[in-house]
């Protein structure tokens, strides 16, 4: 079974979660004749920590899911707050790992995924941000992200033994973060960590903009002791001709102010950077291909003559260990040229995934 996550749908409380649910993932399972459908859920700051405070409620927010047919496995605490303010850009990666909210947040979400959990769940798994923006990071800083987690981890370990099952941390890296890349995550976290409680989610967009070699990314985790915790499925932009008026043209309509949309081009001598797409059109040579932060439906073909990367997901999903986490995470329909109705293409996606992803995949 494949997720889809909730950080989609603007919520700022209980209630309106709930509601979101109904208009949107109550919808998709139906479209998709399924008795139940898995959510990567997001919960905001203050609702996660409702939530964990409050046994009673926590009880009823799963009698609630259930009927619904909605079941959590796997949470996104990547966001602590809004994620769909006029503008998030820089703000998403706040509070970073030297900050106690950030600690406090994911202890929280903890928490509430234990009594979540279905009966059919191995694990449940937490993704979250790869420490921080990476300026301004010290080695202070890294010192003081270590504690943190491995604080989390004490409280990780107690979830484990309270309900039989584990509950894993996915630390995910993003183009432009402390941890850029998966080597970066790999050779941060290897030795830091106690892997049985704290591992790497392979964002595929992510992954596809650093043009690393899927299968090769899944084996350098494994060589290092540590696992793929959580998959979020996603597909990057791909432009191969970025010079040209029509490249150009094309993935302009993807500028946007809400998010960063960070870029690399492919070039002989590396990977060159840009933090986000109008800084690409100033200071990149677009004599390579661009791979672009966008987060676009896996199910749709962008207009030519841009691609997706939805090959570079379906090689990491069939690299890693049967009954990863998986969770579709386009959570830019929002500000999608030409998007349509949402809870339709969010069951078009969960149908790609099915059709094309490797079996065994769970949530």
């Amino acid at each position: 079974m494949i997720a889809y996550c909730t950080n989609v749908h603007p919520a700022p409380d209980l209630a309106g979660i709930l509601a979101q649910l109904d208009r949107h993932a109550v919808r998709v399972r139906e479209a998709l004749e399924a008795d139940t459908l898995p959510l990567g859920l997001w919960l905001p700051a203050p609702v996660a920590r409702g939530l964990a405070e409050d046994g009673t409620a926590l009880q009823h927010f799963r009698a609630e899911l259930a009927s619904r047919g909605l079941t959590v496995s796997t949470l996104n605490a990547f966001p602590y707050g809004d994620f769909h303010d006029e503008v998030v850009k820089h703000a998403v990666y706040f509070p970073t790992w030297t900050d106690s909210r950030r600690l406090r947040y994911t202890v929280d979400c903890a928490a509430v995924l234990a009594d979540l959990l279905p009966d059919s769940a191995s694990y449940g798994s937490i993704s979250t941000l790869p420490l921080a923006w990476r300026e301004p990071w010290t080695g202070h800083d890294d010192d003081r992200a270590a504690e943190a987690l491995a604080e989390l981890t004490l409280s990780l370990r107690a979830e484990t033994r309270r309900h039989g099952r584990p509950i894993r941390l996915a630390v995910e890296p993003e183009p432009g973060c402390v941890l850029d890349t998966v080597a970066d995550a790999v050779g941060w976290l290897a030795g830091r960590v106690d892997p049985d409680h704290i591992g790497i989610c392979l964002d595929t967009c992510h992954l596809a903009v650093s043009f690393a070699d899927p299968a090769e990314t899944v084996a350098s985790i494994r060589r290092a002791g540590l696992e793929v915790v959580k998959v979020q499925a996603s597909a990057a932009l791909e432009v191969a001709e970025p010079g040209t008026a029509a490249g150009r043209r094309a993935i302009a309509e993807y500028s946007e102010p809400r998010y960063l949309h960070q870029v690399r081009e492919n070039t002989p001598g590396g990977v060159l950077a840009a933090d986000d797409l109008p800084e690409a059109f100033e200071t990149l040579p677009a004599e390579h291909p661009w791979r672009v932060h966008f987060h676009v439906p896996l199910h749709a073909v962008p207009p030519a003559p841009l691609t997706s990367t939805t090959d570079v997901l379906v090689a990491a999903v069939a690299a890693v260990d049967p009954g990863t986490h998986v969770e579709v995470e386009t959570y830019t329909w929002t500000v999608l040229p030409g998007a349509g109705d949402l809870a339709d293409g969010i069951a078009a996606e969960l149908r790609w995934a099915a059709q094309h992803l490797r079996t065994g995949v769970a949530v």
